[in-house]
């Protein structure tokens, strides 16, 4: 029976790779990943040969509408994405959805995914949250920034490097500037950092460092 199997991959540390997830790997006939070059990097890693092709948020709509042609050449596809979880926040959605609707198997397997260290390791209350992943950059932030400021649990959000001041500030002006938030970048690597506080004590902390890797910003909720 065809079947796809979503592969969780490291968010940083290479250790993080789960036996099972280089087993499956190995033993399918197609990999998808977001970035081949990235990946291969992986696979050369973990000494896996299988054979891959690109799916990613420019192609994932023309190769996902003949997922049932791709699976009469390819009996069990992986999917991967560059880090972490494909389909939180980055493309695999689309697929899953098509094979399920097309009767084909999918299986997801339990990995890396980068909002649940930094929740936990946040301190803030997580037996209640919601995800939000990026928000808007243009269209509709704000109308966003104000749904999440009346949010009364802890919230997570992902944020680039390039856009971390503005967000930060975008926050104090949205939901105050004592609002607690822990700021988690570089998971898993060798520069790991939480920081811990408020919204305007993280401004002031992060205007005198050199900005680098991706963030997670783990925000308390109203009148927590």
């Amino acid at each position: 029976m065809p079947k796809l199997y979503v592969v969780p991959t490291p968010i940083g540390n290479l250790e993080d790779m789960t036996y099972r997830a280089v087993k499956v790997l190995k033993e399918v006939q197609l990999i998808l990943a977001e970035d081949t070059r990235t990946s291969a990097f992986l696979l050369k890693h973990f000494d896996i040969e299988t054979k891959m092709k690109s799916y990613h948020k420019f192609n994932e709509h023309k190769i996902s509408s003949f997922v049932e042609e791709l699976f009469d050449h390819y009996r069990t596809i992986a999917l991967i994405s560059d880090a972490g979880t494909p389909g939180i926040s980055d493309p695999g959605y689309l697929i899953v959805r098509k094979c399920i609707d097309a009767g084909i198997e999918t299986e997801c397997l339990p990995g890396a995914t980068a909002f649940v260290p930094a929740l936990v390791n946040s301190g803030l209350p997580n037996d209640k949250f919601l995800f939000e992943g990026f928000l808007p950059v243009k269209k509709g932030r704000q109308t966003k920034l104000k749904e999440l400021a009346e949010c009364q649990f802890t919230f997570v959000l992902y944020e680039s490097p390039f856009r971390v001041i503005k967000t930060l500030n975008d926050l104090s002006l949205f939901l105050g500037k004592d609002r607690r938030i822990s700021v988690s970048r570089e998971i898993s690597k060798k520069f790991e950092e939480t920081y811990r506080g408020t919204v305007e004590m993280c401004i002031q902390y992060f205007s005198e460092k050199s900005i680098k890797g991706e963030f997670v910003f783990v925000i308390e909720g109203k009148n927590n």
